[in-house]
């Protein structure tokens, strides 16, 4: 089921995503602050699609193609909710990746925050982190505005400097909602 915000139309990724997701996570300038650099093919686009869906399938719940509401079908970027496993430990992860033509214009904390509304509201999960690079004082920004506190380092990548773990609970959440 599509998700919409203020600006924001968020829908169920689909196969045929892959050119788009490819154009996202395949740029490297989106990829500034990620490890693993970006994506090498369409072929990894379109396996890492596969995966989304299954999880949606398996959950209940995913990741979103992202797209301005009044242009539904250009997509600006993907994120969604996810679990997934870091250093040992197993989340409700929010994660996102936007096209450098929407930096800077607050999108980003709009879709966390949608994300997180989402997340409390319809799913009714517990708890929704994050895990971002150090280095990424942007992304930081966008979770601490949306209400995510640190919580500690985490190591999820070998050989690399450790990420950040953030955090909020659907407690939290509700009490700074309402005061």
């Amino acid at each position: 089921m599509p998700v919409e915000t203020k600006r924001l139309y968020l829908r169920p990724v689909v196969a045929s995503d892959a050119d788009a997701l490819f154009r996202i996570y395949g740029d490297p300038a989106t990829n500034t602050f990620n490890p693993s650099g970006p994506y090498p093919d369409l072929h990894h686009a379109e396996t890492v699609l596969k995966r989304w869906i299954h999880h949606r399938e398996q959950h209940g719940f995913g990741n979103w193609a992202i797209s301005l509401s009044d242009t539904p079908t250009r997509i600006i970027g993907f994120g969604g909710l996810s679990i997934l496993s870091y250093d040992g430990i197993t989340i409700n992860n929010l994660g996102y990746r936007f096209a450098t033509e929407a930096w800077g214009k607050g999108l980003a904390t709009e879709f966390a925050e949608g994300a997180l509304k989402y997340g409390f509201n319809a799913l009714k999960l517990p708890e929704i982190a994050a895990v971002v690079r150090g280095n990424h004082l942007a992304s930081q920004k966008v979770l601490e505005k949306s209400g995510l506190k640190y919580v500690r380092d985490i190591h999820d990548v070998k050989n690399a400097p450790p990420s950040l773990l953030y955090s909020i609970t659907q407690k939290e959440w509700l009490k700074e909602q309402n005061g």
